[in-house]
């Protein structure tokens, strides 16, 4: 049985999702809320090996195909290995990226159907689906910048502002399809995008993101 929240930071690159989950994760805390942090491609071992030929490969010609389905072996064992076993021990769950990243960067930004797309995630899913996703918005020049500029970064960020253009407009269209997609202005300070993710989440989730509407069943987070 699932007893807790899955939450997902999604953005394009720069929107600063390591950032608002480090500071939702300390808010978390605060709380006494028995929280999971984790990130996408990545969270267990075989993740993380995944995530290391997906991004830091950049002398591999890698098909789309090849990429969407590298990206999903990690899903599996995300969901498997960290998401249904903390959603099932009544934690919060908060991941930066999950499903949309997918459909976002393989569908949109590289050009792969979407329903295809979407057919193939559920099998990585299992059904497993976040309460909300949180959708860090950045024009991609500014997200860019804080990046060191074109031509720097992972294999994803070296495709250029056209793909990530794409990549952006994607994740616009998405939350509009998405009931439980929210779009979060990210150009201003960290703080005030924390303030916003705060709000969204106090606003959707009374009984969990209040200090006295918590029943608290452990406290602290684990990061696999």
């Amino acid at each position: 049985m699932r007893n807790g929240l899955f939450i997902v930071l999604e953005g394009v690159e720069g929107a600063g999702k390591s950032t608002q989950a480090s500071l939702l994760s300390a808010w978390f805390e605060s709380l006494g809320l028995p929280h999971t942090v984790a990130r996408e491609p990545g969270g267990t071992p075989v993740g993380e090996a995944i995530r290391r030929v997906v991004l830091d490969r950049g002398d591999l010609t890698m098909p789309p195909e090849t990429e969407l389905f590298l990206i999903l072996g990690a899903r599996a064992a995300f969901v498997r290995d960290v998401v249904r076993p903390a959603l099932e021990d009544g934690q919060v769950v908060l991941a930066d990226r999950f499903d949309l990243s997918t459909f976002a960067y393989q569908g949109y930004g590289r050009g792969l159907d979407l329903d295809r797309v979407r057919r193939a995630n559920e099998m990585a899913t299992g059904g497993v689906r976040p309460d909300l996703y949180l959708v860090l918005d950045l024009p991609v020049e500014a997200g860019l910048e804080r990046k060191g500029g074109v031509g720097g970064g992972d294999r994803i960020e070296r495709e250029g502002a056209s793909f990530l253009s794409r990549v952006r407009e994607g994740y616009r269209t998405l939350v509009k399809e998405v009931p439980t997609a929210r779009l979060v202005a990210a150009h201003g300070s960290p703080a005030e995008v924390q303030d916003s993710l705060r709000r969204i989440l106090q606003e959707d989730f009374p009984e969990t993101f209040s200090v006295k509407g918590f029943s608290k069943r452990g406290t602290g987070s684990r990061s696999p």
